[in-house]
C-alpha cells in the first residue's frame, strides 16, 4: 500500500509540475485570472460586510461568524478546484479519443482524469483563505478542542462529497460526453453555500442539505466549530459523504463498462 501511495504521489507531482509550467507560460493570463478570482472574492466580502453593518447580524451570526462561513466556503471551493481541475478538461479527452490512451496505461484511469494536475492559480488563492480561517477562529468566540477536530473532520468530509460529485460528473461524461454544463451547474449550486444555509427557507434548505448536500459541505463545518451542530447532524454528514462516495464509484465502474472507444 505504501509503495502504491508513493507511486501515485510521484505521478501526481509530475502532472502538477507540467500543469504549473503550462499555466506560467502565459504570465499575463495567469495574472489576469488570479486578479479576477481575488476581485470576485473582495466584492462579495464587501457586499456581506455592508449587509451586516446595516442589520448587525445575519440569521443570528455576527460579522466575524458570517465572515468565517464565507472563508470556509472559499477554502473548500478553492481546494476542490485545485485538486480536480483536470475534470474540466475531460470532455476533449473523450471526444478526441485520448481517453483510450489513458485506459491503456498502467495507472488507475480515475486517478488520471480526476486529479491529473493541480491548478497553480487556486494554490495561490488557497493560502490566504487558510490563514484567514485560522485568524477568524480567534474572533468568533469560545470553541473547544473537540469543535476544532470536528471542523477539520467535516472539512475532509466536504472534500469527500466534492470528490464523489466530480467522479459522478466524469462518469456522466463517459456516457454522454457532457461535462461542461454539468460541472458549471454544480459550481452555481455550491455558491449558494457561501452564506449559511439557515438563510434559506424550506424546502430549499432541505434540498441543499439532503439532495445536493451543499449545506453539509459548506455550512456544517463552521457550525460544528461553534458548537451549533448536533451529534445527529454530524452523523448524518458522514453518512452522506460515505454513501455518495460509494455510489459515485459504482457509477464510474458502470460508465466504463458502457464506454464506446473513439476507435470503435
Amino acid at each position: 500500500m505504501r509503495k502504491i501511495f508513493k507511486r501515485y504521489l510521484k505521478v501526481w507531482l509530475k502532472l502538477t509540475g507540467y500543469s504549473f509550467m503550462i499555466t506560467l507560460t502565459s504570465r499575463f493570463s495567469f495574472s489576469l485570472f488570479l486578479f479576477g478570482k481575488a476581485l470576485r472574492f473582495v466584492f462579495f466580502f464587501v457586499f456581506l460586510i455592508l449587509i451586516i453593518s446595516r442589520t448587525k447580524v445575519l440569521v443570528g451570526y455576527n460579522i466575524y461568524q458570517a465572515a468565517f462561513f464565507v472563508l470556509t466556503f472559499n477554502l473548500i471551493d478553492t481546494g476542490v478546484q485545485l485538486l480536480f481541475r483536470e475534470v474540466y478538461r475531460f470532455r476533449p479527452m473523450v471526444v478526441s479519443g485520448n481517453f483510450d490512451l489513458v485506459l491503456a496505461k498502467p495507472i488507475n484511469p480515475l486517478f488520471r482524469v480526476l486529479v491529473g494536475g493541480a491548478d497553480v492559480i487556486d494554490l495561490f488563492m488557497a493560502v490566504p483563505f487558510l490563514f484567514g480561517v485560522i485568524y477568524l477562529m480567534g474572533k468568533i468566540g469560545e470553541f473547544s478542542i473537540a469543535g476544532v477536530i470536528l471542523y477539520i473532520l467535516l472539512l475532509f468530509n466536504a472534500f469527500l462529497i466534492a470528490t464523489a460529485i466530480h467522479i459522478a460528473v466524469l462518469a456522466l461524461g463517459v456516457l454522454t460526453t457532457e461535462i461542461d454544463n454539468t460541472i458549471m451547474l454544480y459550481r452555481d449550486v455550491t455558491r449558494m453555500g457561501m452564506v449559511p444555509i439557515d438563510i434559506y427557507k424550506e424546502p430549499l434548505r432541505g434540498f441543499l442539505t439532503f439532495v445536493i448536500p451543499v449545506g453539509v459541505m459548506m455550512t456544517f463545518p463552521p457550525k460544528a466549530l461553534m458548537g451549533l451542530l448536533s451529534w445527529w447532524g454530524i452523523l448524518i454528514s458522514f453518512l452522506i459523504g460515505g454513501l455518495l462516495f460509494w455510489l459515485s464509484l459504482k457509477f464510474w465502474r458502470y460508465a466504463l463498462t458502457h464506454y464506446s472507444s473513439a476507435s470503435s
